[in-house]
């Protein structure tokens, strides 16, 4: 299995002033109101829907703010833009967006160095854009997920500069500073051990003020927060607090298994060989998922388990094996994290129809009854479609992706312009790369721009994303052909599988609670799964062909208890599979996926 570290560090690559004095209003009263009582369609919508927390059945969608829309012409997104698509997202079916973090930050790593935690950065708006975001969003049944970065600071952040200012400041123990391990012959510092930072170099950065060293995970211009003084607990929690008093849903938790590090500062294991920026590859058996982030995590869901209307925690939890991840939901306990990331399933990086058989089993049957969170897209990976695809069906293979992540039992977690197939447009020249990273590690890392790259709205002037001369990133140079308005345009596009598929799982109760078994389970080119009937709903059968050839299959009901041998067809890609009513020899073209229902 892949470390968390080393994901970091390969990264999948292929070598309206009165509608804001009311959301302000309304905002104050959120920490006593539930969800319902806050909107009158979202109470509808609960009754329509009594199977669970709201979170289960979500289609949650991460949006880059920088990248999302431009409502002022300055060449950045920003939340009114984004308050200005929120119909957009309510006619796909989105039921909550995740927002990376839109924090007051120097923007070493694009806001993930957060200065101000209760705050909006200028370039994304205010504190009163925000409240109008969350109240618009609220009238047409759509959450708001901030993103929590608790792991480090900024280093500009008040809490550091009080601590980097002397050894005897009352902050000084918030963050992990050590002395040096000794001095070379030139009288140079040397770093307490070989820690390496997940973006490059040593994890220590000597401060020659007060001749010690601090600990970074990731830039240098982010100290790692130390988890093991209580009074950091005390603020960070605080801070959940501002937002949650503030309306939001919940929160997706950066990095959140390197809160803690060895205390003893013990050397890293060699793993052979050296990562994309030269460091020696080392193991992060010291720095990564130890077990005392549990504990936190344990009085952070109590914490936010106190506020009304099922607020959600998300992990972004890169494990080793899916053990470790059912600890993080609490396990039978679930007492931890509602929704930590299943990465095991979405990031396998090869259609592998054996390989994703035994991981969604794996979270059907390991994780306590737990809800799966599988991801295949986000904003440090290159988009899946290019993971998956061969270059010739790629097309096909999108369709594949948004099936398994819309029939499988998994809360839905998708990436902005994934519902229309924007691809990775890597930048081709160091001098053209934003990401700190990919100027740091290229060629061998060229960083992650391109995946981050703004969204296609339409085939005008910077594909509708903004009126600048100049975006933060460019548009990808597909967009005229690849965009929102085109693909709605379109009755066989992506955009139009995507709200098949988010309507089928919104719709239908077997594809909300049914439960879920693999069939064929020994084909090792279709990936077939059944999801059980509930309710007097028929059952619902998946069959997904990851290859570039034909391939031909007979599903036998039995051996998941149920009696049925014919099937309606409720979507496919291949209209050879329209009429298909059978279970016996069905012909699955090349990389075909096809939904039924058994009759």
């Amino acid at each position: 299995m892949t470390t968390a570290r080393t994901i970091f560090r390969t990264r999948f690559f292929n070598p309206g002033a009165i509608i804001c004095a009311f959301a302000l209003l309304a905002a104050t009263c959120m920490g006593s109101l539930s969800w319902a009582q806050m909107s009158g369609t979202s109470a509808n919508a609960a009754a329509h829907h009594s199977d669970g927390p709201w979170w289960k059945h979500a289609v949650i969608y991460e949006i880059y703010p920088r990248s999302f829309q431009d409502s002022n012409g300055d060449g950045i997104g920003d939340l009114n833009g984004i308050t200005s698509r929120l119909d957009y997202l309510h006619s796909l079916g989105i039921t909550a967006i995740w927002l990376s973090p839109i924090y007051p930050s120097p923007q070493v790593d694009f806001g993930y160095d957060i200065s101000d935690y209760e705050n909006i950065d200028s370039q994304y708006g205010t504190l009163a854009d925000f409240d109008r975001l969350v109240a618009e969003a609220k009238k047409r049944d759509i959450r708001v997920i901030m993103d929590m970065v608790m792991n480090h600071t900024s280093d500009q952040h008040k809490w550091f500069l009080e601590s980097e200012s002397s050894r005897d400041n009352a902050k000084r123990d918030w963050y992990v500073w050590r002395d040096p391990k000794g001095y070379d012959t030139k009288g140079k510092p040397i770093p307490p051990n070989n820690w390496i930072s997940v973006f490059g170099g040593s994890a220590w950065q000597w401060d020659p003020k007060t001749k010690q060293f601090y600990y970074h995970e990731f830039y240098k211009q982010q100290p790692d927060l130390n988890w093991r003084n209580p009074e950091v607990e005390k603020a960070m929690f605080n801070t959940v607090k501002f937002w949650l008093d503030r309306g939001v849903a919940g929160f997706r938790l950066d990095a959140v298994p390197t809160l803690f590090e060895d205390e003893k500062l013990r050397d890293e294991p060699l793993t052979g060989g050296t990562n994309a920026f030269g460091d020696p590859n080392v193991s992060d058996i010291y720095t990564n998922n130890l077990p005392e982030v549990h504990d936190v995590m344990r009085r952070l869901r109590a914490l936010v388990n106190q506020y009304p209307g099922d607020r959600v925690l998300i992990g972004e939890t890169y494990l080793p094996s899916v053990a470790e991840l059912d600890k993080w939901y609490g396990g039978a306990k679930h007492d931890e994290l509602q929704l930590p990331m299943d990465m095991q399933v979405g990031m396998i990086n090869k259609l592998d129809a054996s390989l994703f058989r035994t991981r969604i089993a794996q979270a059907e049957t390991r994780i306590d009854g737990n809800q799966p969170l599988f991801v295949f897209d986000n904003h440090d990976n290159p988009r899946s479609w290019d993971r998956y695809g061969d270059g010739a069906h790629d097309a096909a293979t999108a369709r594949i992706i948004a099936t398994m992540l819309f029939t499988t039992r998994s809360t839905a977690l998708m990436y902005y312009g994934q519902e229309i197939g924007m691809v990775t447009s890597t930048p081709t020249r160091k001098e053209d790369v934003k990401d700190p990273i990919g100027i740091r590690g290229w060629p061998k890392e060229k960083g992650r721009d391109g995946e981050r790259t703004p969204m296609q709205w339409n085939d005008t002037k910077n594909a509708g994303f903004s009126t600048a001369d100049t975006t933060w990133l460019p548009v990808a140079s597909d967009y005229t052909t690849v965009n929102v308005q085109t693909e709605q345009e379109t009755p066989d596009s992506l955009l139009h599988w995507y709200e098949r598929l988010i309507a089928m799982r919104r719709n239908d109760p077997t594809l909300r609670d049914g439960a879920s078994a693999m069939l064929d389970k020994n084909n090792p080119s279709v990936l077939s799964y059944i999801r059980k009937g509930v309710n007097g709903s028929p059952s619902i059968v998946v069959a997904l062909n990851f290859t570039a050839q034909p391939q031909t299959i007979s599903l036998d009901m039995q051996e998941a208890g149920v009696k049925a041998t014919t099937v309606k067809t409720l979507l496919t890609n291949e209209p050879s599979l329209e009429q298909t009513n059978s279970l016996n020899k069905i012909t699955l073209p090349p990389f075909a996926s096809w939904i039924g229902s058994v009759e």
